[in-house]
């Protein structure tokens, strides 16, 4: 064979080789439209993901942990209890609320297919946190949760885009069933007998939340008994209130953020009149490996929805709240519980 036609056959399998990548580009990426509306470019198979926001990274607990390239924030004391694929993920921060600010130089060592960006708008566009992931060059895919309610759609939303539909169609129907079992109780009962609810947040528990804040979503499902009613004044809440506007309130229910007043409550004279106090109805909200209530606002809150709903229903909704977290446990993060390690999550 000639050299002429050695070089002939040498660049027909050149070009040959590089149509055929060309061809594999093209049919390994879809054109998907987020939820906030936006066309976005993704890799068919998606295999490793950066998520920037606390919000996102717990769902993606939820879905499938294997795929972070990192932690938010760090779980150090509850690590037993987070899915095994996230115990020993490094943290790299975030772009948006608690913790450290993500090193992009680490998020681009770990080489992720693409971004998912948390949202509580559609509207809502985080601004500085896109100018941030530009540098990275990665495809930007929004998630939006408005409400708890929207979480059937954002876990319907996310199986279709990391090809996870068969376990989140599971995890959805189940959001979905929890929120309408709780909505159709609530329903039946006439708001004059629903137990009246104070959220008592900070170590004195005088720091609360408008009835129409984010943070209290749980108790607007849950009957919508709120005690404080007022217009939050910024997302941040924690409004400070006197001891006597509580007992002016005066709850059927205290739910508490902090053991520290949890564990003074009962014995402290100042509070001895509070209605609540008066008939043992303090309950300490679990926490475990995050919180189920609130800060930050997660999907264990369809846990904790379960857990309100019992207190304040307990003759309407009958459940073994105990068995319920340990199979919430097993379903969504893919951790076995015992019932007495149930019981000290719940009643700490």
């Amino acid at each position: 064979m000639s050299r002429i036609m050695s070089k002939r056959i040498i660049m027909a399998a050149f070009l040959i080789g590089t149509f055929c990548l060309l061809l594999t580009g093209v049919s390994g990426a879809k054109e998907i439209t987020d939820m906030m509306g936006r066309k976005v470019t993704v890799p068919d198979s998606v295999k490793k993901i950066y998520v920037p926001s606390p919000y996102g990274s717990y769902l993606m607990y939820s879905i499938d942990p294997a795929m972070l390239i990192g932690l938010n924030l760090s779980h150090n004391e509850d690590r037993r209890y987070l899915p095994k694929e996230a115990r020993n993920l490094p943290v790299i921060g975030g772009l948006s609320g608690q913790g450290q600010q993500s090193n992009l130089e680490l998020v681009l060592k770990a080489k992720p297919d693409l971004a998912i960006m948390w949202s509580a708008k559609k509207s809502a566009v985080q601004g500085r946190a896109d100018e941030a992931l530009k540098q990275l060059n990665l495809p930007l895919v929004y998630a939006v949760a408005e409400s708890l309610n929207d979480y059937p759609d954002v876990y319907l939303f996310l199986g279709r885009l990391l090809n996870r539909e068969e376990r989140t169609k599971k995890l959805s129907t189940y959001c979905q069933k929890t929120l309408s079992d709780a909505k159709g109780i609530v329903s039946r009962i006439p708001k004059e007998k629903r137990p009246t609810v104070y959220y008592a947040e900070g170590v004195d528990g005088l720091s609360t939340e408008c009835n129409d804040s984010i943070h209290v979503e749980l108790l607007t499902i849950a009957g919508d008994t709120d005690v404080h009613r007022c217009h939050t004044a910024s997302h941040q809440g924690m409004e400070k209130i006197s001891l006597e506007k509580v007992m002016l309130y005066n709850p059927d229910v205290i739910v508490a953020q902090e053991k520290v007043f949890f564990d003074k409550v009962y014995d402290d004279p100042a509070w001895r009149n509070v209605k609540a106090v008066k008939n043992k109805k303090v309950y300490l909200i679990p926490r475990t490996p995050f919180n189920w209530f609130d800060r930050p606002p997660s999907f264990m809150r369809f846990l904790g929805l379960k857990w309100l709903m019992n207190l304040l229903y307990p003759n309407e909704y009958r459940i073994d709240i105990v068995k319920e977290a340990r199979d919430f446990y097993s379903r969504f993060l893919g951790v076995e519980v015992s019932d007495r390690e149930m019981k000290q999550i719940i009643y700490r």
